[in-house]
């Protein structure tokens, strides 16, 4: 062991989510007595069946940050992925082997599992390991704690009021909420009518893979073969460069109409006017206060209406810190919750996006070619479909986690587990968003052409979507009879005669049994 090496002072780990220059973790670096470190691991790639996409984007995001954190005269060890299935912690406790840090330095993980293990591989090492909050989101676990403890109900909207009141968003000088109102969802739910969305709609921009993305890719196509997904249309910004460019031109071309369809769906149009920033802004190369400030700022030059501008900071500065908080608030015991005792295996055509219903194909099919779809698509279809199938909860979240490109764990985990299932006993939905085929018609052209038919629940063009709600409902009515947010449901079952209800139960088996609503072979 040189002397150089014995001199070591911090080891600063990097994960793959905390491509940061501003992080708190290199506040106080030192160029000659620390070093950085960050790690390819093939047992982070494999933790859930990741798609060939998320994983691409996540290794070519670090090769670029490796390279900045270069260009700033910064020293890295970085280990990129061999022939081996090592996981993260077993490189990390060869590199304090070999190097025996005074330290290790570490911004918070993004998911508790993680934590966990650095904390082991520091303690097996004998290794001191300090865990610096992450200076990137604008609240801490602690703070939100703090709110959340003592509430009979810890909804986002108040949660929401609070964060607008502390950063001073949206409001007006005498305290207010900018436009007399605190949110404008009535008019953000918008469909695109008939016609569909406009024929000279704004591109968002796609940034042509380097020679490092490009090597990614060959990686990945090669090393992960037997993973689902497609690399054939990489796009996505991975540097903080490219990321700046894709948030000045969904400000400038998408923004003015994102509150109006945000939650509108259409064949062939993955895109619309959704910002597609959640990949750089959870892999930290955007802040969300300079996203914040790109939007209201764009309010402020009448670039943009403020019921889209609202839309947007409540989806960055209200749902993505609330989700957080939940996550820390409730882990590790969160991921066993399971309030509908759900149980049924996910369905193999999630992987494949092979199924004859068109709100499927096009919601899958877009997963898996491009690693992204927006949050209608998950909650409203692939995750209802699961909800009204009663597919395991973790099974769910261990789908959602491996197929996009902007998942976390502390992101994605509240998101599926407690907003789409309904698995957390309330905790941050007041109700199931339950629907049938017929919420999906109204917010798309997905039914045209679909051999489903979403106003039937029985007969052999039912839609699977209306004859497992129905279903869901009637299996469920007692445990939903005091949720006051779901008696007009309760009361439309009611109105269901006991025939009509029969044949929908026995409707429903036939979906269990065949959910892709693909012909069974003889």
């Amino acid at each position: 062991m040189s002397s150089a090496r014995k001199k070591l002072r911090h080891l600063v780990v990097v994960l793959g989510d905390q491509l940061d220059l501003s992080a708190s973790t290199l506040a106080e670096f030192d160029k000659e007595r620390d070093l950085i470190w960050m790690a390819e691991a093939a047992g982070e790639a494999g933790h859930v069946w990741s798609t060939r996409m998320r994983i691409a984007y996540f290794f070519s995001a670090m090769r670029h940050f490796r390279e900045a954190l270069k260009a700033e005269g910064l020293p890295v060890h970085y280990h990129e992925i061999d022939d081996s299935e090592r996981g993260l912690m077993d490189l990390l406790q060869d590199t304090l082997e070999d190097l025996q840090p005074e330290k290790v330095i570490c911004t918070l993980p993004g998911e508790w599992r993680v934590l966990e293990e650095l904390r082991q591989a520091c303690k097996e090492a004998s290794c001191p390991l300090e865990v610096r909050e992450d200076s990137h989101f604008m609240d801490v676990p602690e703070a939100f704690r703090d709110w959340a403890e003592g509430r009979k109900a810890i909804r986002l909207e108040y949660y929401y009021r609070e964060m607008r009141k502390r950063h001073q968003i949206l409001m007006t000088e005498d305290g207010k909420p900018e436009g007399g109102e605190w949110n404008f969802d009535k008019e953000n739910r918008g469909s695109f009518g008939k016609d569909g969305p406009a024929k000279d709609k704004p591109v968002p921009p796609s940034f042509a893979a380097d020679a490092i993305t490009r090597e990614v890719v060959r990686l990945v196509n090669e090393r992960f073969s037997d993973h689902p997904g497609s690399l054939d249309d990489f796009r996505w910004p991975v540097t903080r460069e490219d990321a700046l460019t894709a948030l000045e031109d969904f400000v400038k071309n998408r923004l003015p109409e994102f509150g109006l369809y945000q939650d509108a769906m259409w064949t062939g149009e993955p895109w619309l006017y959704h910002s597609l920033l959640s990949p750089a802004l959870n892999a930290k190369l955007l802040n969300p206060r300079e996203v914040i400030k790109a939007a209201t700022d764009a309010y402020q030059a009448g670039g943009a209406p403020l019921n889209a501008v609202e839309g947007f900071v409540r989806q960055i500065l209200g749902w993505r810190e609330y989700v957080r908080g939940v996550y820390w608030w409730k882990m590790p015991g969160y991921l066993e919750l399971n309030a509908l005792q759900a149980e049924a295996r996910l369905p193999e055509f999630y992987w494949t996006g092979e199924t004859r219903y068109r709100c499927l194909s096009e919601s899958l099919q877009q997963t898996l070619e491009h690693g992204y779809a927006h949050h209608i698509q998950r909650l409203m279809v692939t995750g209802l479909y699961g909800l009204l199938l009663g597919i395991d909860p973790v099974e769910m979240h261990k789908w959602y986690l491996a197929v996009y490109v902007d998942a976390v764990e502390w992101v994605e985990l509240p998101n599926t587990l407690g907003m789409s299932q309904f698995a957390d006993e309330g905790i941050m939905a007041s109700k199931p968003y339950v629907a049938s085929g017929k919420y999906i018609q109204r917010m798309s052209n997905y039914c045209s052409g679909c051999p489903a038919n979403p106003a039937k629940a029985t007969g052999e063009d039912a839609c699977p979507f209306t004859t497992l709600y129905w279903d869901f409902l009637y299996r469920h009515r007692e445990d939903l009879s005091s949720n006051r947010r779901m008696q007009m449901q309760l009361r439309n079952l009611e109105r269901k005669s006991e025939d009509e209800m029969a044949a929908i139960r026995e409707a429903a088996k036939l979906a269990w049994a065949n959910p892709s609503g693909m012909e069974v072979p003889a």
